[in-house]
């Protein structure tokens, strides 16, 4: 085993680009999501009515509506039918998520993410097995089992249990029972499935992951001829088996995280001291063949 991957996953970034650029879109992230919430719940608590509504649908400053198209399609197949401006606001969604990537919603919206990423920090400190890891594909059956529940029952099924829509309930009329549900999925990550709930069972990931799948902005490995195998992005990663097709690729091979299990949440680019990865766009396949001017960690060390 190297040296570096012995090391303590970003310490070496830390060391290398400075503590902000190790963990910027970590924080971009958390600001984001905090900033999502706090828009919804500036009316319920500060009377600020920017933004009236919840995730499943909203409309601001009285003008824009917006509303999430899962919600949209299990009403559908429920068989309500609902007005037009639930269609015009689930068309703007599916365009924004079509062209940043389905899944970015995950890691920069959904306020569950924190959740499960507090779990999976505390999972790591107390060196716990990884657990039971169902298949990723799981989270297709859940999606086509929430359509078809909604479909049998003439109800938005997934609404009455949905983490996402519950904690938000919970946050403006009191966290009774959303507590419960939280705390479950917290539990079942640290203690049942290491990245179980995001990575392999929620069917909301799965229906953005398929909005996403053509999406324009991506994470590339451009600069993976500098990769020095500290394997700290697959360390860091929540969906790792994106990244071996493009960092591990063979010459003449893209890149591009193509994946739409990716999240885009950043942390590869955060985490990586040689600065392999970087966003870009789907259509850039440049990979840039400049080896690193840093030293190595040999070469400091000689020095």
């Amino acid at each position: 085993m190297k040296a570096k991957t012995a090391m303590p996953v970003g310490v070496e970034a830390i060391r290398t680009k400075g503590w902000w650029l190790a963990h910027r879109f970590q924080v971009l992230r958390r600001l984001s999501q905090a900033g999502f919430l706090m828009l919804f719940l500036l009316g319920p608590w500060f009377g600020i009515w920017w933004v009236v509504g919840t995730l499943a649908g909203s409309r601001t400053f009285g003008l824009l509506p917006l509303t999430d198209p899962l919600v949209l399609t299990q009403s559908v197949v429920a068989g309500h039918w609902p007005e037009l401006t639930a269609f015009t606001g689930a068309a703007i969604v599916l365009a924004v998520y079509a062209l940043v990537g389905g899944r970015v919603y995950c890691s920069w919206v959904c306020p569950i993410n924190p959740v499960t990423d507090a779990a999976y920090w505390l999972h790591n400190r107390l060196g716990l097995q990884k657990g039971w890891q169902p298949k990723r594909q799981t989270r297709l059956w859940a999606l086509g089992a929430v359509l078809a529940v909604s479909t049998l029952t003439g109800t938005i099924a997934w609404e009455m249990v949905n983490p996402i829509t519950i904690l938000h309930r919970g946050l403006i009329f009191g966290l009774g029972f959303a507590w419960a549900l939280v705390a479950l999925v917290f539990v079942f990550d640290l203690l049942v499935s290491r990245r179980g709930w995001c990575g392999h069972l929620c069917p909301v990931g799965a229906f953005y992951g398929l909005i996403g799948q053509k999406s324009l902005l991506r994470v590339s490995a451009t600069r993976r001829n500098t990769c020095d195998d500290c394997m700290d992005c697959f360390a860091i990663c929540p969906e790792n088996q994106v990244i071996s097709p493009a960092l591990r690729g063979r010459e003449g091979e893209t890149p591009l995280i193509l994946s739409p299990d990716c999240t885009n949440c950043g942390r590869c680019i955060d985490v990586c001291s040689v600065d392999v990865f970087a966003f870009t766009h789907r259509f850039d396949h440049r990979v840039d063949d400049t080896k690193d001017p840093r030293p190595t960690e040999a070469a400091r060390k000689a020095v």
